[in-house]
């Protein structure tokens, strides 16, 4: 119906907690794609920060309709256009930089340099407002994984240096295991018979146990951040593969009944994968 004053109470209450904000635009979006509350919030407070980030995510969803690596069309120069002015109106908003990653991972034509100097700009960007952020960091890197513009060793180092200068208690250690998750996911739809469900790459990688120690460990769990779930179910994936069941019961534990597809889907069938590494982990867990 055109209405828009919750979505800007709920914007506006969020205040700086960047990493719930983009979760929310993100949530907003999906529904606003298909709706006009977003269109029409725009044209009735042009310069609210709030509405032009939330149609900057409307525009870049609508933009990616039409396909992936078209280069400049009319729908992403009017997403882009919009991004722009919502960090003009709220420079130190990190999500405007956040749809520019997505819009220039998916419109952006393969292994191009143009585009990759972009890149590093709007990353130089983002880093400047949040150091930290979570969907930023997880944007770059799907920008990197081979089946977009990068390599598999590319993607693997940048997930690790990364790594090395994140504080402790930051999801973002969890970053190498979605590399590891995609690498295998690619290797299955390129070579799948050749490769084999039983191979799994996380047998004695030095990534899960890192992912442990250096978030799960030191996380303040009564503040989890807004995508914990999916992060949380990369750590007890990679826990149930390298056979650390009673670890993986902790994890499993706090996940509770929100259980994502991915990465249990690149394995197998998701549901079954999942109650049945849930299933060990708790008996494991028994006293």
């Amino acid at each position: 119906m055109g209405r828009w004053e919750s979505a800007r109470e709920l914007l506006a209450s969020t205040g700086t907690d960047w990493d719930k904000r983009i979760f929310r635009l993100q949530v907003l979006a999906r529904i606003g794609v298909r709706l006009t509350f977003a269109d029409t919030w725009v044209q009735a407070e042009p310069r609210s920060p709030h509405a032009l980030a939330l149609l900057a995510n409307v525009l870049a969803l609508r933009s990616m309709a039409g396909g992936r690596g078209r280069g400049l069309n009319d729908a992403m120069q009017q997403a882009w256009k919009t991004c722009n002015a919502a960090a003009d109106v709220w420079p130190h908003d990190p999500s405007p930089y956040v749809v520019l990653l997505a819009l220039t991972r998916f419109h952006s034509p393969p292994r191009d340099r143009e585009w990759r100097a972009t890149i590093k700009q709007l990353w130089a960007q983002v880093l400047e407002c949040d150091p930290w952020n979570r969907e930023a960091h997880h944007e770059l890197l799907t920008f990197l994984f081979p089946s977009w513009h990068g390599t598999g060793g590319e993607v693997f180092h940048w997930a690790q240096e990364r790594c090395a200068h994140t504080p402790r208690g930051l999801p973002l250690h969890v970053l190498p295991l979605v590399a590891l998750a995609e690498s295998h996911r690619l290797r299955m739809e390129v070579d799948g018979d050749r490769y084999g469900l039983t191979v799994h790459p996380w047998t004695d990688n030095p990534s899960t146990w890192q992912a442990w120690e250096n978030w799960w460990d030191c996380r303040a769990p009564k503040r989890p951040h807004a995508a914990f779930h999916e992060d949380a179910s990369y750590l007890a994936h990679a826990l149930s593969f390298a056979g650390r069941h009673l670890e993986a019961a902790d994890v499993f534990d706090a996940i509770g009944p929100y259980a994502t597809d991915v990465p249990w889907s690149y394995c197998g069938d998701a549901t079954k994968l999942f109650l049945r590494h849930r299933g060990w982990a708790m008996k494991v867990a028994e006293p």
